[in-house]
């Protein structure tokens, strides 16, 4: 399964509400201003980074550029493009999107 993340962690539950539901082997992308949980140095840092022994975790480039934060990236996050977005999409069927 596909988790879409497109909200911040810090104006709305999404990422909470996701990691409840997500199972292990699951893959969750961080796009529009869900990238903010994908950024180091934050309260949920942590968080993040334990998700990824259990999770895929990618962040959409575009996004990540438009906030000006390619170089804080979670290490281990990995940053994608459009076309590798659909092939997620493609590969792990109808997504869930967590607003």
């Amino acid at each position: 399964m596909l988790h879409i993340v497109n909200k911040s962690p810090f104006e709305r539950p999404s990422l909470d509400a996701c990691l409840r539901s997500a199972q292990s082997n699951d893959a969750v992308i961080f796009i529009e201003d869900g990238i903010i949980a994908a950024t180091q140095g934050t309260v949920l840092s942590d968080k993040v980074e334990n998700m990824l022994s259990s999770f895929k975790v990618y962040a959409l480039k575009a996004d990540v550029d438009a906030r000006g934060l390619s170089n804080k990236v979670i290490e281990g996050i990995e940053v994608i493009n459009y076309g590798q977005f659909v092939e997620l999409v493609v590969e792990n069927g109808t997504p869930i999107s967590w607003l």
